[in-house]
């Protein structure tokens, strides 16, 4: 396993977030999000079955084999902790590495609002974090845990797949399963977690109905639950929920997740100036008049209520790209490749801020 320890080690040496190797072409690493190659030997078919074959854990060869796609956790003696997944293209085995940091990040370390903080304090509730692929979700919730574990006495229980940060016992008691190796799956560890007595849950990632529904029974019995889900915007968040429903049931699950969410945390990776990478972070609290509008199935006024409701600890990317170029985080033509809207921006820029958003909240 030279090949892979050498190309593990240059990654690390170079700050690299990701490390991605197929057969017959140069091992590529990002960096501060570009891609590069690593001019080594292109690795042979064979190299990377051999390479798949070392790292996998054992419970995963049957699940590989019949599923063509898995996700584990390989720890690197001195190289540190990576969340793989490894996956077949053209018939052939390639693997996709993230390097997870043994760390737990701080959320002055992560740049985060502040906000974040008052977020995982509450008791109860359902909180998301959500994105793209690849915007820091996993870094962003861990924070959130160890925030808890730092200043709660909770009993926090990880559902996660695979496991990524690894948390140690503090002010908490914490306990992470992972799928396949502590439980059979998702919906077996959701359907017995209640009975474990947790404070607060973890679940690694929001994928179907079910998952929801443990959430929202978990929640709606007094407990606080944080999962992610990958949406673009806080208030897409709602939408992407109801479409694990069929039609006729979203009604209902609408009024039951305005009545138990709590926040939604939306974030983007903006390059920053130092040569790094910045969080644009959106905010979207469920005040009442958030709760209101999404019980009464008007999603499309959410981005007007977030926009207006700064004194409830609410913001926009726009609003939070604003405040990256105000304190020179971020270069202003970054801040309006990310924005989601940026002729809005362009004008908040210039001085000229619109208060259309209060005048779609009043009429409605």
């Amino acid at each position: 396993m030279e090949f892979l320890h050498s190309l593990l080690k240059f990654a690390l040496n170079m700050g690299a977030s990701d490390v991605h190797l197929k057969a017959g072409r140069h091992a590529t690493i990002r960096v501060s999000g570009e891609l590069h190659p690593v001019q080594e030997v292109m690795p042979s078919p064979e190299q990377v079955a051999e390479i798949v074959q070392h790292m996998l854990p054992k419970h995963l060869h049957a699940r590989l084999e019949r599923e063509r796609e898995v996700d584990f956790s390989y720890i690197a003696e001195s190289l540190g902790r990576y969340r793989v997944n490894v996956y077949f293209q053209r018939g052939q085995p390639c693997l996709a590495m993230r390097y997870v940091k043994e760390q737990i990040p701080s959320f002055a370390e992560l740049h985060l609002p502040e906000q974040l903080k008052k977020i995982a304090a509450t008791e109860r509730g359902i909180v998301l974090v959500t994105g793209a692929t690849g915007c820091g979700k996993s870094s962003t919730l861990a924070s959130m845990i160890d925030h808890i574990n730092q200043t709660e006495k909770c009993h926090i229980v990880t559902l996660e797949d695979p496991i990524e940060y690894t948390f140690t016992d503090n002010l908490c008691v914490i306990e992470q399963r992972e799928v396949g190796l502590d439980t059979l799956s998702f919906d077996r560890a959701l359907s017995h977690v209640m009975r474990q007595d947790p404070d607060v849950i973890m679940i690694g990632e929001m994928r179907d109905s079910q998952s929801f529904m443990a959430a929202l029974a978990a929640s709606d019995t007094g407990h606080l639950v944080f999962t992610t889900l990958h949406t673009t915007t806080a208030y897409h968040a709602i939408g992407r929920i109801l479409d694990f429903f069929p039609a006729q049931e979203r009604d209902q699950i609408r009024r039951q997740l305005a009545a138990n969410l709590y926040a939604v945390i939306c974030q983007r990776l903006i390059p920053a100036m130092g040569g790094s990478v910045m969080p644009a972070v959106e905010i979207m609290m469920n005040t009442p008049t958030v709760r209101k509008l999404i019980e009464e199935n008007r999603t499309d006024k959410l981005f007007a209520a977030i926009e207006t409701g700064t004194e409830d600890g609410m913001q926009t990317f726009n609003q939070s790209l604003f405040k990256l170029v105000k304190a020179k985080a971020i270069s202003e033509q970054n801040a309006l490749t990310y924005a989601t809207n940026p002729d809005a921006l362009r004008m908040n820029l210039k001085g000229i801020f619109l208060d259309e958003s209060r005048r779609i909240l009043a009429s409605a």
